[in-house]
């Protein structure tokens, strides 16, 4: 009964990926080779890349999610109308609040889902996410006249061969190039730039060289401009999701000379696109501005002329502004508001489906053992594993879920989210794990807390003083919590908190706003945090990939600092055919093997395989800790038609009308 229930509510939340309002969009494109990507294969990113707030990827997203600006002024103080660029008159205009200050509109560097939204306004890679006429969500050609099948070579690998569209102009009226394509993907995987999804680049060949420690001169991406309309790009070996990387954001075009300035990202001034808009106006922390693009190709599809763009991470402040009808959709409200909001505003209160996980994520190199220990090497390394998945163990999700969040969402057992399929259509997190009675990794049933907290204390006993008479353990260090500003995040990291401080472990909690938040989390400079990760794209890898050593969305901190050297992990391969067998190796000896091994894996029932032993052994480390499967909880105007939003999180204002 537990698998029906939990496979429909993936169902429903799937099959909820569709268009509010009432207007369909326009069909983007007529090309016969768009892709359809099923509703439950679908995926985004915290943050991250992630997702709530991004994915938000996260989430990731996340990439991972979306996030907003602390302090960010009220609507009536955002941005007086003369610092935003004015619309022409009578022409539409729809305000809107999904996050506060992104970190980067740089489409190379962003890694979160509210950054991506922005950048899908305003960049046209060779493919993009739409809806057909019957509103299902589709990849479409966009800058590309259509999405070529690739040419298998003698080698194994793949070549694509794409024409530009005629009349592709940058914003300020040069001609989009084939060149523009090939320099953007070249920079995107770059080492120097570091992008936190250059990975996204490791199915192109030539990418193992770009990356090597020892680089041959002139290592590259196989990609090419035969000339200013036709690119050339080899895959290492066939990809099923390929189209749905050419829509991801990182994929998109950006000019040489434009990028050559550091700032032209911040500043609306040296801020160059392609796409159907151009950002008029950036008040920081404030406003956003984006008017319809007169060179975009398709300018006379776009219906929304101008959209205004609020900054805030205030859910408050967001549901005031909505309920005055001054921000026609926020992507936040007040975590106490949430039950009297569905029962006031059932047209315009949404829970819709999202493919992501909300979770918590330690730092590998946090010491947590009691002071004084005499464990050292892998036995210590393995005792701090052993204890993260303890304190995974004490957390109610279910508590989490009906009484903070409130939003529909599911407790998450396993990190790969629910709506990421096996080939044979079960739900990978349903496959996860080697327990015969519950899915994933823990029992996250009601049923089972008990034994859970019984279960988790007897693995904190091995390792600290417990007092029988309090139920408090002693000599467990001082933990912090890091979190982004929202009051929905905050509520969860004092839950978390108090359940904690029952056994006697203190933890702190600290917030920050987004930008700075993402920052500090990515370079390790914490001890435990709150994540979220939206799918990037149809595929589990893209929750898999991003722990690897150099991976820019390691927020965990994998292979780095102290944990480079930890001779801990074993990998055994043979089994399947691959000659890869490790004992007592590295992390990047290990996990980053099992990721190669996957993206160059052609037979789908032996990745399928890899990828599950890969959350084996990530979910062995006990530094993820999986506390629910996202919704997206959002209130847009009854008056909105023509809006829709994508797996990866995105929304999409281009074809909306406001009544």
């Amino acid at each position: 009964m537990k698998k029906i229930l939990a496979l429909v509510l993936a169902l429903a939340m799937v099959f909820a990926l569709t268009a509010c309002g009432g207007t369909t969009t326009p069909k983007a494109s007529e090309a016969p080779a768009a892709t359809e990507a099923p509703a439950e294969e679908a995926a985004p990113a915290e943050e991250a890349a992630p997702a709530e707030e991004a994915a938000p990827a996260e989430e990731a997203a996340p990439a991972e999610e979306a996030a907003p600006a602390e302090e960010a002024a009220p609507a009536e103080e955002a941005a007086p109308a003369e610092e935003a660029a004015p619309a022409a008159a009578g022409a539409s205009s729809i305000a809107v609040c999904l996050a506060s200050e992104p970190d980067t509109l740089d489409p190379a560097l962003n890694s979160a889902v509210d950054g991506a939204t922005l950048v899908s306004h305003l960049f046209s890679g060779l493919a993009k996410w739409a809806q057909d006429d019957s509103g299902a969500l589709v990849i479409v050609p966009d800058a590309a006249t259509e999405l070529v099948e690739g040419v298998e070579n003698e080698d194994g690998t793949v070549t694509y061969t794409y024409t530009l569209r005629d009349g592709m102009k940058w914003s300020d009226g040069k001609d989009v190039t084939a060149a523009d394509f090939a320099f953007a993907w070249q920079r995107a995987a770059s080492v120097e730039l570091g992008a936190d999804y250059g990975y996204m680049f490791e199915v192109i060949d030539g990418y193992d060289d770009v990356w090597a420690e020892e680089p041959p001169e002139g290592a590259q991406l196989n990609v090419k401009a035969v000339d200013d309309k036709t690119l050339e790009v080899t895959l290492a070996n066939a990809v099923s999701y390929w189209n749905e990387l050419l829509a991801f954001p990182t994929y998109f075009p950006v000019r040489e000379d434009v990028v050559s300035n550091e700032g032209w990202a911040t500043d609306p001034s040296t801020y160059v696109c392609n796409g159907a808009y151009t950002m008029t106006g950036w008040n920081h922390n404030s406003l956003i501005t984006l008017e319809k693009n007169p060179n975009y190709v398709d300018a006379d599809k776009i219906l929304m002329d101008k959209i205004e763009f609020y900054l805030s991470d205030d859910a408050n402040n967001q549901l005031s502004n909505f309920k005055n009808g001054t921000w026609q959709l926020i992507d936040d409200v007040p975590t106490n508001e949430i039950a009297a909001l569905k029962a006031d505003y059932p047209d315009e209160f949404k829970v819709e489906g999202q493919i992501g996980t909300y979770y918590v994520c330690w730092n590998v190199n946090e010491e947590i053992l009691p002071e004084g220990s005499e464990l050292e090497g892998v036995d210590a390394e393995n005792a701090r594993a052993e204890i993260r998945n303890a304190i995974s163990l004490i957390f109610d999700r279910n508590y989490i879920v009906e009484d903070i969040a409130q939003g529909g969402q599911v407790p998450a057992s396993s990190f790969v989210a629910m709506g990421m399929t096996n080939p044979d259509g079960t739900q990978f997190y349903q496959t996860a794990g080697s327990s015969e009675d519950f899915d994933g990794y823990y029992n996250v049933s009601a049923d089972a807390l008990e034994d859970n907290f019984t279960q988790a204390i007897e693995v904190l006993k091995k390792y600290y003083d417990y007092d029988e008479t309090t139920g408090q353990f002693s000599g467990f260090p001082t933990l912090t919590y890091l979190y982004n500003t929202s009051e929905g995040h905050k509520a969860i990291g004092e839950y978390l908190q108090s359940a904690l401080a029952g056994i006697g472990i203190t933890m702190n909690l600290e917030n920050q706003e987004w930008a700075t938040f993402l920052n500090t989390r990515k370079n390790g400079d914490y001890s435990i945090a709150r994540n979220g990760w939206l799918a990037d794209y149809n595929d589990p890898i893209c929750f898999l990939d991003m722990w690897t050593t150099a991976s820019g969305n390691n927020d965990v901190q994998f292979g780095k600092g102290a944990h480079k050297d930890v001779a801990a992990y074993s990998l055994d391969l043979t089994d399947l055919g691959l000659d890869v067998k490790v004992e007592n190796g590295t992390w990047a000896e290990t996990y980053d093997v099992l990721i190669k091994a996957i993206k160059g894996c052609t037979d789908n029932e032996v990745r399928y395989e890899l990828m599950h032993r890969a959350e084996d052994l990530l979910m062995s480390t006990g530094c993820i800790c999986p506390l629910y499967f996202y919704t997206d909880l959002f209130m847009i105007s009854k008056d909105v038609d023509g809006f829709f939003s994508n797996p990866l999180g995105y929304k999409y204002f281009m074809y909306c009308t406001v009544k």
